[in-house]
């Protein structure tokens, strides 16, 4: 069993079929009961999550009946779903939208996100920025590229390696045990610039695609990693936990930095988080 370019653009297809009926809609049109939160006030989910994940959830398993799909608002709801992802010949994880704080703040800079996974080693990333209408994609071992609706597509290659007072990128360091937020907060004048997207989806497709150059994230959900790290991964770039390890769908914990390079990942770590080094 294999997963092909035509099965990512049916995925892709699905996205895109789904954002437009149950997302865009509801984007800066959510009346205050359609935003709810989950484990504080920078967790959030409104209708257009719940409905969105249903909707793709729904085609995946008409095309694809013997997968198993795991979605983000479906873990919340049964988090002994997340158990079926490592022994399921075929999954799909989903974030049907990765950046619901931004989403629900009117501002647009949100994706929509989905992995396929065959027997624990992610086979495709999808990422669709609904807004832009385009997806950035990539098949295991043939490449990381950005695709329009009308075909046109452009490879994603990740920047070059840089010095480390050089490099820009992305921080998210909401999740890091308190003991470790001072630390690396405060070696972030180490590098040139670091902000938080509050958003995977898009940070994935920057460093992806070479307008960052690294990203650091305290929380490893599936939803969150799996399809940027591949995307990026056939962009050419380096990720794993912040002990070194590979990274793995079915991991729980351990952070990641995403760089160019193994070395470049080297030096962010060892600035970043000299504890570990």
């Amino acid at each position: 069993m294999t997963f092909s370019k035509a099965d990512a653009l049916t995925l892709a297809q699905i996205l895109r079929t789904v954002a437009q009926a149950e997302i865009l809609p509801r984007f800066k049109n959510l009346s205050a009961g359609a935003i709810r939160t989950k484990t504080s006030q920078l967790d959030l989910v409104t209708d257009a999550d719940e409905a969105a994940e249903r909707a793709i959830e729904t085609e995946l398993l008409r095309i694809f009946p013997d997968a198993v799909v795991i979605g983000e608002e479906g873990v919340s709801r049964d988090p002994k779903l997340l158990d079926k992802l490592a022994g399921a010949d075929l999954a799909f994880i989903l974030d049907p939208i990765d950046g619901t704080l931004n989403f629900a703040s009117g501002l647009p800079l949100f994706g929509v996100m989905a992995s396929a996974v065959m027997r624990g080693e992610v086979v495709c990333g999808v990422i669709l920025d609904p807004v832009s209408d385009d997806w950035a994609i990539a098949v295991r071992g043939e490449g990381a590229w950005l695709q329009r609706p009308d075909g046109g597509t452009r490879g994603l290659k990740v920047a070059s390696a840089v010095p480390l007072s050089e490099m820009a990128g992305n921080v998210s360091w909401r999740y890091l045990p308190e003991a470790l937020r001072p630390v690396v907060t405060g070696h972030l004048p180490r590098v040139a610039m670091a902000a938080d997207l509050r958003c995977a989806a898009h940070t994935y497709r920057q460093i992806a695609g070479g307008h960052l150059h690294f990203a650091f994230s305290s929380s490893v959900m599936p939803w969150d990693h799996a399809a940027g790290w591949l995307i990026h991964r056939e962009a050419g770039g380096y990720t794993a936990h912040f002990d070194g390890s590979p990274y793995r769908p079915v991991d729980r914990g351990g952070g990641l930095i995403s760089a160019p390079d193994r070395d470049s990942w080297q030096r962010l770590r060892d600035a970043l988080l000299p504890s570990q080094a």
